[in-house]
C-alpha cells in the first residue's frame, strides 16, 4: 500500500504562518514540500484558503498542472499566468481577483489557512485565470489523493 500524500513548509501543522507569507510581510508564496505522490500521479494541483472569512470560504492561491515529480514548490512563486520554475504549471485567480498567491490578512481574530495538495491522473485542460469551483470541478474523478496542512494567523 501506497504511503499517505504529505504536505509540509515554513511551519508546523496548526501552527501560525510567519509574517513573510502575509499581507503584513512579503505577502509571497511560503515554500512548500509534497512528499509520498502516488506513482500514477501525472500532475499535482495546490489551493489555499480561509475558511474563517466573514464572507465564507476565501481563496488565496490556485495553481495546477504541476509535474508530479516535482517535490519542492519554491517560496515566491511569481504571480504569472505559468510559472516556468514548475514546468508551466498554471495559476487560477484567488479571491482578489489577482492571479498567484495572495497572503493572509484576515480582518479580525485568528484564522485558518488550508494548504491542499491534490494528486491528480491526468494533465487539467483549464484555463489560466480559473477560479476554485471550475478548478474542483475539472479535477472531479481525477483527484487519486489528497492532502492538508492547517496554519493559523492574525494580525
Amino acid at each position: 500500500m501506497e504511503k499517505e500524500l504529505l504536505i509540509k513548509s515554513a511551519f508546523e501543522d496548526g501552527g501560525f504562518i510567519p509574517e513573510e507569507y502575509t499581507a503584513d510581510g512579503r505577502d509571497i508564496s511560503p515554500p512548500l514540500i509534497i512528499e509520498n505522490v502516488p506513482s500514477d500521479a501525472k500532475t499535482l494541483a495546490v489551493i489555499v484558503d480561509d475558511p474563517d472569512a466573514p464572507n465564507g470560504n476565501f481563496t488565496h492561491w490556485l495553481i495546477w498542472n504541476i509535474p508530479a515529480d516535482i517535490s519542492e514548490i519554491s517560496k515566491n512563486i511569481e504571480r504569472k499566468e505559468k510559472v516556468k520554475e514548475l514546468n508551466g504549471a498554471t495559476q487560477g485567480k484567488n479571491d482578489f481577483n489577482e492571479l498567484g498567491y495572495r497572503g493572509p490578512a484576515p480582518p479580525s481574530g485568528v484564522h485558518t489557512y488550508r494548504f491542499y495538495v491534490y494528486a491528480l491522473d491526468d494533465q487539467l485542460e483549464l484555463k489560466t485565470g480559473a477560479d476554485k469551483e471550475t478548478l474542483l470541478k475539472t479535477m472531479e474523478g481525477h483527484v487519486l489523493q489528497k492532502a492538508v496542512l492547517k496554519a493559523k494567523y492574525t494580525r
